[in-house]
C-alpha cells in the first residue's frame, strides 16, 4: 500500500492535432458548477488544452503552482486528461496526475500531497457521450461567473511545467478503511454502476466486516447496465433485486464519479438521499449534540422537522453541491447534504462529498440502529412525496421559464428566491421548480399528507409546466 510520485517529470502528452490550437470549449458546457457537454461539438481535446492554459494562469496568479488532475471511467476521459495536462504544463504548472478514480481520491489527493488545485475529467452521471471537468482552485470550486471567466480566458504558455504520475488509490483505501470502525457484520450489496468508484470498492470491501456482494464493479464508460445515477429509482432496481434475493441488510450505489450515494433498505425499497440525511443526523447527534445539519431546498419537511426533534438545527440552503457545501462552511454545520446525493461531513474528511466515505458512515448508523433499516424507513413520519424530477428543458429557456411560473403562481402560495427556486405551499402541502445547474433539465419535487393531495399537487405543477411548453410525465 504505496504512495509513490515520479522522481521526474514524466513526458508531456502530445499535442492534439484533431483541432486548432486556439480551439475552446462550447459556451452551452459551462454550467453553474462545472463544465458538461457532448464530445465532440462542446467538449474536445483542443478545448481541454485550453482551459489548461486557461487554468494555469489563474493558479499562478495565486501565487500557486501544483495542480491535481484526475479522471472518471468514460471512454474520452484518457484523451481529454493528455490534453488538459498538455495544457497545465504548458502554462507552467506541475501536474500531479492521478489517473483513473472518483473524484473524492482527486479531492483526498489534495489534501494529502499538499497541491494547491485539481481538475477532474467527468460528466458524472451524464450519458456517456458526454464528458466535462470539475475545478478547484486554492480549496474553492471554481463555479458560477469565476468558471465563465476562466473558460472565457486565453491563457499564455510559460516555461517550468512538469507532469508526474502520483498513485493514490492504496492510500485512498487506507484512509477509508480507517474510517470504518464500529462496523457490525453487515450484508451488504455494493452498485458501483460501471463508473469510477469500481476498483476502490473491490480494493475497500475485503478490509470490511460481514460479507459483501459487488455489482458493475467493472469499469465502463458506456454503462451498459443501468444510468449511472442512483437518484433515480429505475436506476437501483438491479441493487433492490440483489439486495432481496441474498438477504442483504442494505445495498449501496454511487454515481459515475463517486461523489452521490443512493441506499435501498432490506427490502429493496429506496431510502430517498433527506431520509438517509436523518439517519446520519441522528447517528451523528449521538457524538454531537445539537450539531447544525444543512440540507437543500428540495428535501423533505420530515428531514428538517426531525433533525429539530433531535435537538440540532436544521439550515436550508439553495439546490446545488457547491451552494449545500459553502452553507456548510458559513454555518459551521457538521453535517450537509442534497437530495440528489451529495453527502458532506466536516472535520477529519475535509469536508468533501465523498459518496464512500458517506457509504461507511451509513453502514455505521445501520450498525447502531435496532431494527435496521428498513425499521428507520418504517418509523418515519407518514409523508408523500415524489422523487425529485427532472424535465428536459432548453438550457436558455431554464430561467425563463421558472420565473414565468413564479409570476402566474403570484398570490397563489407561490414564494421565489433566485438562489432557492419557486416553492408554492398549499393546503396539501408544498411543490418547487428550479432551473438544474448541471443539465438542460428543470428540478421539482413535490410533498402532501397524503396520496390523493400529492396527486392535486403534481396536476398543479404539470399545468404549470404544460403553460410553458413542458411536458411531465407521471
Amino acid at each position: 500500500m504505496s504512495l509513490w510520485v515520479d522522481s521526474k517529470p514524466a513526458e508531456a502528452p502530445e499535442r492534439s492535432r484533431s483541432g486548432p490550437a486556439h480551439g475552446r470549449l462550447g459556451p452551452a458546457a459551462v454550467r453553474a458548477y462545472d463544465i458538461r457537454g457532448v464530445v465532440g461539438p462542446d467538449i474536445h481535446p483542443e478545448g481541454a488544452r485550453a482551459l489548461g492554459l486557461a487554468c494555469a494562469d489563474a493558479i499562478r496568479r495565486e501565487g500557486l503552482r501544483r495542480v491535481g488532475v484526475g479522471r472518471d471511467g468514460r471512454r474520452t476521459s484518457p484523451v481529454l486528461e493528455r490534453a488538459l495536462v498538455n495544457g497545465l504544463v504548458e502554462g507552467g504548472l506541475e501536474a500531479v496526475r492521478i489517473g483513473l478514480g472518483p473524484t473524492p481520491m482527486l479531492a483526498f489527493a489534495v489534501g494529502e500531497l499538499g497541491l494547491d488545485g485539481a481538475v477532474m475529467v467527468t460528466a458524472s452521471h451524464n450519458p456517456p457521450a458526454e464528458n466535462g471537468f470539475k475545478l478547484q482552485i486554492a480549496g474553492e470550486r471554481v463555479h458560477g461567473r469565476a468558471l465563465e471567466a476562466l473558460v472565457a480566458a486565453e491563457g499564455r504558455p510559460r516555461a517550468g511545467g512538469a507532469a508526474r504520475r502520483a498513485r493514490m488509490v492504496d492510500r485512498y483505501v487506507e484512509a477509508l478503511a480507517g474510517a470504518a470502525e464500529g462496523l457490525a457484520e453487515l450484508h451488504v450489496a455494493w452498485d458501483c454502476g460501471n463508473g469510477a468508484t469500481g476498483p476502490v470498492v473491490e480494493r475497500l470491501t475485503p478490509r470490511l466486516p460481514g460479507r459483501h456482494r459487488l455489482l458493475h464493479a467493472r469499469v465502463d464508460g458506456r454503462f451498459p447496465n443501468h444510468h449511472p445515477d442512483p437518484a433515480v429509482a429505475e436506476n437501483l432496481q438491479d441493487l433492490a433485486r440483489e439486495v432481496t434475493a441474498h438477504g442483504c441488510d442494505l445495498g449501496l450505489a454511487f454515481d459515475g464519479d463517486g461523489d452521490r450515494i443512493g441506499v435501498v433498505d432490506a427490502q429493496g425499497q429506496v431510502l430517498w438521499a433527506d431520509q438517509l440525511l436523518l439517519l446520519l443526523a441522528r447517528d451523528l447527534m449521538a457524538e454531537r449534540p445539537g450539531a447544525t445539519v444543512v440540507a437543500d431546498v428540495k428535501c423533505s419537511r420530515v428531514l428538517f422537522d426531525g433533525v429539530e426533534a433531535l435537538g440540532g438545527r436544521a439550515v436550508t440552503a439553495p439546490s446545488g453541491y457547491v451552494h449545500v457545501r459553502e452553507a456548510m462552511l458559513r454555518e459551521d454545520a457538521a453535517l450537509a447534504g442534497e437530495l440528489s446525493g451529495h453527502v458532506f461531513f466536516a472535520g477529519a474528511w475535509r469536508g468533501v462529498d465523498d459518496a464512500l466515505y458517506a457509504a461507511l458512515r451509513t453502514l455505521r448508523a445501520v450498525s447502531r440502529l435496532p431494527g435496521g433499516l428498513a425499521g428507520f424507513r418504517a418509523a418515519l413520519p407518514r409523508s408523500f412525496a415524489t422523487p425529485e424530477m427532472r424535465i428536459p428543458c432548453p438550457e436558455p429557456r431554464k430561467a425563463e421559464v421558472v420565473r414565468a411560473t413564479a409570476e402566474r403562481m403570484a398570490g397563489q402560495g407561490g414564494v421565489f428566491d433566485p438562489a432557492l427556486g419557486l416553492r408554492v405551499l398549499t393546503g396539501d402541502g408544498w411543490w418547487l421548480l428550479r432551473a438544474s445547474g448541471t443539465e438542460p433539465k428543470l428540478t421539482c419535487r413535490c410533498e402532501a399528507c397524503d396520496p390523493e393531495a400529492l396527486e392535486r399537487l403534481k396536476a398543479t405543477l404539470r399545468f404549470q409546466l404544460e403553460l410553458s411548453g413542458l411536458s411531465m410525465t407521471g
